[in-house]
């Protein structure tokens, strides 16, 4: 009966809420205040061991963690494996045949570094990095839902991200740009299109309208969600509907972090030229007109007429032409700024108190107190108070990410949640020497990366050594750890490897031909025009279109993300599928082709080289050749398929 009792209270408070209370600020316990991730980061001295094995201080830190499981590291990898090994990391292709020659053949002391320098400066290393970044924001280049409508200006904020990495800019700089960049100086083209980062959410559409209460709350809940993932490290939108069950992050800790955007809208500035705009409009005014007859008509029709209503403007949403160019940008509406309530079960129907804005107040002075909505630049003061040096999250959680691309395992397993129910940092002094490091270096990323690659815990082979049963998930890092390459890389290296590789920078995204029963399953079909440009098609796969509801085949099958949510890190499957679309598929049987006419003299060396980066073993020499000398034409074209499916090509050591 209690029980009872208790739920009837609840029920009541959701359907009569006094939503001009003002909700309190929250009180933390010391306790809620003691989990590791809350805490400030540590001076951390690396540890004083004399080893030769060690070549920078993250060495210290991976052998004093060794030594004490009673495990040794591994010897060094050689240097074909290592140059493929830098090369992939950073640039995400293969290194040329030539390539490795100059290397290992290269005996001057400092070689490695000179390489690793040689990448970081390449404009390649932005096209590969971003990706990892473009995962974690969900970016894509469509609405997602039911009309999954396309973005055609998307792509400028994508091209952000690759310019910035390649510039090395500053961590802080980058995000603040991406937070309050129209705050910052509404007049810079750059900040205009970075501020999209906070329009790359999915957005539901309904019938047209999006203007609606609970659209409004979708977009508020994307905004807030996503700082939480991507900078923080923090499960915020588990607090939505009520007080996080494991993490002290209250629910008004939730509301207010969405107050920062109570006042932003999305804002797409016009670049087209003026005759653009005028055709443009010339073809809206008279869909817009009937839409609005009809969407009026909708409020007094009966069940069959609506039906035929909504059929009506499903037809008109298909005649709407692609908007003139535009910057994919946000701005501050004050007029219309939305009022921030606690939702009972995060429903916008069941207001509760009023809320202003404040940071979580567990990473807070107790007391703290919120500002109000109307706050100018609201988002500008979250991006000054996540960047600020003291802010313990932000600069670990990116060092942790970096850390886990380079090695296959990040120090926190779980990039995205630094809370109570990820895993546990298993190096915590490692992690806050590196957070430490990174923001007193000015939080560049290209110092870091060459830091980490530059150590001998990277340098290693990636065969296990001796009592690693003693650490069976390689956490201690006693040899590198082997990947399979991404979706896109997959893709890159048959392009690369074939002599196909288009290496245009930038742009609109390309739409290469696929199915055509995928193109009828969307809700505007017309959405999907194949790229007239053959040679376009054939560009590195970050510069294809990334659409919600129609993920490209290839990159599905081998674990590329929805981009419905942040993708903290990918997953990594092994399926029949995989094997059957590198036998059967049109891209590798295209490609192999290709491969396959590349290939002039002594074919088996030159194809083993170009695609896994080293020579045949004897074993393969022979088979190799066994199977060319068959007078079968396709012989040379099943050959290079073959490599595309071994595990030399698909795999890193």
């Amino acid at each position: 009966m209690r029980r009872i009792l208790a739920l009837v209270g609840v029920v009541a408070s959701f359907a009569a809420p006094n939503t001009n209370e003002v909700a309190p600020l929250g009180k933390y316990t010391p306790i809620e205040r003691r989990h590791w991730a809350f805490q400030q980061r540590k001076p951390v001295v690396p540890p004083s061991l004399q080893d030769p094995w060690i070549k920078n201080p993250v060495d210290a830190f991976i052998l004093e963690g060794l030594q004490k499981a009673g495990l040794k590291p591994a010897a060094e990898a050689d240097r074909t494996t290592l140059i493929r090994r830098v090369t992939y990391d950073l640039h995400g292709l293969p290194p040329t045949p030539e390539e490795i020659a100059a290397f290992v053949n290269d005996k001057a002391p400092k070689a490695y570094e000179r390489l690793v320098d040689r990448l970081l400066a390449s404009p390649r290393y932005g096209e590969q990095w971003a990706r990892h970044w473009l995962d974690v924001v969900r970016f894509a280049e469509s609405d997602g839902y039911e009309y999954d409508t396309h973005r055609p200006d998307a792509y400028r904020y994508r091209d952000y991200v690759i310019a910035s990495l390649n510039a090395d800019k500053p961590y802080d700089q980058f995000l603040r740009e991406q937070l309050a960049g129209d705050e910052m100086d509404p007049k810079n083209d750059t900040y205009l299109i970075a501020s999209g980062f906070n329009r790359l959410g999915p957005l539901r559409k309904n019938a047209g309208n999006q203007d609606v209460a609970s659209s409004r709350t979708e977009v508020l809940t994307e905004m807030a969600n996503i700082v939480g993932a991507s900078m923080l490290g923090m499960t915020m939108g588990c607090a939505r509907c009520h007080d996080h069950k494991f993490d002290p992050i209250r629910q008004s800790d939730y509301y207010r972090l969405q107050g920062y955007f109570a006042q932003t809208h999305a804002n797409d500035i016009v670049v087209a030229s003026a005759e653009e705009q005028a055709k443009y409009k010339q073809t809206m005014e008279p869909l817009e007109a009937e839409m609005r007859k009809l969407r009026f008509a909708m409020r007094k029709a009966s069940e069959e007429e609506k039906g035929k209503i909504l059929t009506r403007l499903e037809e008109l949403d298909e005649k709407i032409p692609s908007p003139p160019a535009a910057m994919y940008a946000v701005r501050n509406e004050p007029k219309e700024m939305t009022p921030i309530h606690l939702l009972a079960a995060g429903d916008y129907r069941n207001k509760g108190a009023k809320v202003g804005m404040r940071p979580p107040g567990v990473l807070l002075p107790e007391d703290t107190p919120e500002l109000p909505l109307e706050t100018d630049k609201p988002r500008q003061r979250l991006a000054e108070w996540i960047t600020d040096p003291a802010n313990p999250l932000p600069s670990r959680v990116m060092v942790n990410r970096i850390w886990g691309y380079h090695f296959g395992r990040a120090i926190v397993g779980t990039p995205n949640d630094f809370g109570k129910m990820g895993l546990k940092p298993t190096h915590p002094e490692l992690l806050d020497w590196l957070a430490n490091e990174y923001v007193q270096g000015g939080w560049r990323m290209k110092p870091l990366h060459r830091m980490l690659m530059t150590s001998a815990t990277y340098r290693q082979s990636s065969r296990s050594t001796a009592g690693a049963e003693k650490d069976p998930e390689n956490k201690l890092l006693s040899n590198m750890n082997r990947r399979r390459l991404a979706a896109e890389e997959i893709r890159d290296t048959m392009l690369a490897v074939s002599g196909r590789l288009n290496p245009k920078a930038g742009g609109p995204s390309v739409m290469i031909k696929i199915d055509e029963e995928l193109i009828k399953d969307l809700k505007r079909p017309q959405y999907w025009v194949t790229t007239r440009d053959r040679s376009e098609h054939d560009r590195r796969t970050i510069y294809l279109i990334y659409k919600r509801n129609l993920i490209m085949p290839f990159n599905q099958v081998f674990d590329a993300p929805d981009t419905l949510l942040s993708c903290a890190r990918r997953d990594q499957s092994t399926h029949a599928p995989q094997a059957l679309e590198l036998l059967n598929g049109t891209l590798s049987n295209d490609l192999a082709v290709a491969f396959a006419k590349r290939l002039t003299g002594d074919k088996v060396d030159q194809a083993f080289r170009l695609a896994t980066g080293r020579a045949p073993n004897p074993r393969e020499r022979q088979l190799s050749q066994k199977y060319l000398d068959d007078p079968d034409p396709t012989a040379v074209t099943e050959f290079a398929l073959s490599l595309f499916n071994s595990n030399a090509f698909l795999y890193v050591d």
